[in-house]
């Protein structure tokens, strides 16, 4: 699973810091975002200092301890940990990775019917402290599970999760083909920087041949994402995966939140995993002008505080920049036009396919769900499955979003994006040329 040279060892602390000047040309190091791997962490610790190992003992077997119904128990009896031994931002991020895959099994153990109030001191404690130092929510992001929880498996490059949560085969796909999606955005995340100094500079060769690029990349991640099909089971994720994604914010399951022992009395709310964690379709966004309002804009600007400090501060920079849009509407160049056109034509058919996914994953099973609790009729292993659901979410993502209106509304805003009296974005786009990433893809396997 996925395999790619590029995956190389480099060195780099993405520990956030601001820039709030938006005068000087950007630069990913600035925001400590890396040449080669984008907005994931580069080369993740597999293991914490031997202080921590009660942790990683107990991280490393979620799965199983769910399945026998005594992780609760064992994190009971696990001990009371301090922080301060976590030092570097590498051992921060594996620290929290594994605070909040015990937290996710810990609520959602015996499923949505028997959650809990209270999650105890000694994991609440260290999750709230971690989480600040890092400037995170304490509970799972795509942060998280994706750009932090990954390791190579062989020399050749392929990969395999550090952590993982129930749903077998279609868990580890689920997550890596993720992954692979936000390799396959990093050519066009550098090229942002050649779009904002283009215009910085009024030069529009550069910034042609930048977006250009960009819109490649988009396409590449579409490639990418299309790969859930062959490597996540609908059923498994929805009857098994989905409801450990889940959080207790906008969650009928979970109506008040749950208290963090120790940390305050007042339950607090958090929303659970989502693909409005990533930064990257934040940042394509706000280069190409598309604004999100009402409630799928509240939405997704509350979801940039799910994100790594420093990624949220690049988008924000990215849209205190002069307007792309208004560039390319003043040099009223044919080409530069047509190839602005295309990058949001294909960022709308990224959203498509991603409903298309949705549909599938969520729509279709839920309404298979409803059917066969109508009828009480259908195979073993799928009856047990749909048991297993979560019914308060049927219509909902994981990170509290009405998902089918939610995700419609955001692509239809990127088409408001469109040049006045040009087609060229309303036109089906043929796939661009074959990338290294989209090779990487297509010969993709899971042993």
């Amino acid at each position: 699973m996925p395999n790619r040279e590029s995956f190389t060892t480099i060195g780099s602390n993405i520990m956030g810091t601001e820039v709030k000047n938006t005068d000087t040309p950007l630069s990913l190091k600035k925001f400590h975002i890396s040449e080669d791997y984008g907005f994931i962490l580069p080369e993740p610790l597999t293991d914490l200092p031997a202080h921590y190992k009660p942790w990683m003992d107990i991280a490393r077997n979620v799965t199983e301890l769910i399945s026998s119904h005594s992780l609760r128990l064992r994190i009971h009896d696990m001990p009371l940990l301090e922080t301060h031994l976590l030092q570097t931002h590498h051992e921060l991020r594996l620290a929290h990775l594994a605070l909040s895959t015990m937290t996710m099994g810990y609520v959602w153990q015996e499923g949505e019917r028997e959650t809990v109030k209270v999650l105890p001191r000694n994991l609440s404690v260290p999750f709230c402290e971690v989480s600040r130092r890092l400037g995170l929510p304490p509970i799972l992001i795509h942060a998280d599970t994706v750009l932090a929880n990954w390791k190579k498996r062989d020399p050749d490059g392929n990969l395999e999760l550090l952590l993982t949560l129930p749903g077998g085969e279609s868990v580890r796909g689920f997550f890596l083909v993720t992954l692979l999606v936000e390799l396959a955005a990093v050519p066009g995340l550098k090229s942002i920087l050649d779009v904002i100094n283009g215009v910085h500079y009024n030069d529009v060769a550069m910034v042609t041949k930048a977006l250009d690029v960009v819109s490649q990349a988009i396409d590449s991640m579409k490639q990418a994402l299309k790969l859930m099909h062959e490597y996540v089971d609908p059923s498994i994720f929805y009857g098994i995966m989905r409801i450990y994604l889940s959080g207790w914010k906008d969650n009928p399951s979970m109506p008040e939140g749950l208290v963090y022992e120790g940390v305050q009395e007042k339950p607090m709310e958090f929303s659970g995993g989502s693909a409005a964690q990533s930064s990257i379709l934040h940042c394509f966004d706000e280069l190409l002008g598309v604004q999100h309002k009402g409630d799928s804009g509240a939405f997704l600007r509350r979801m940039r505080d799910y994100m790594p400090p420093s990624h949220k501060r690049f988008i924000e920079d990215i849209s205190c920049r002069p307007s792309l849009r208004n560039f390319v509407l003043q040099q009223a160049d044919e080409h530069l036009t047509h190839t602005f056109e295309q990058c949001a034509a294909r960022l709308v058919d990224f959203r498509s396919c991603h409903i298309n996914i949705v549909t599938r994953y969520i729509t279709i099973p839920a309404s298979r769900a409803k059917q066969l609790r109508a009828n009480k009729q259908g195979l073993v292993d799928e009856l047990n499955a749909i048991r297993k659901a979560p019914t308060a979410l049927e219509e909902r993502g994981t990170g509290g979003s009405g998902i089918m209106v939610f995700l419609k509304t955001v692509r239809d805003e990127t088409k408001d994006v469109y040049i006045p009296h040009c087609t060229n974005g309303n036109q089906v786009l043929p796939d661009a040329p074959m990338t290294a990433i989209q090779k990487a893809a297509s010969e993709l396997t899971i042993e």
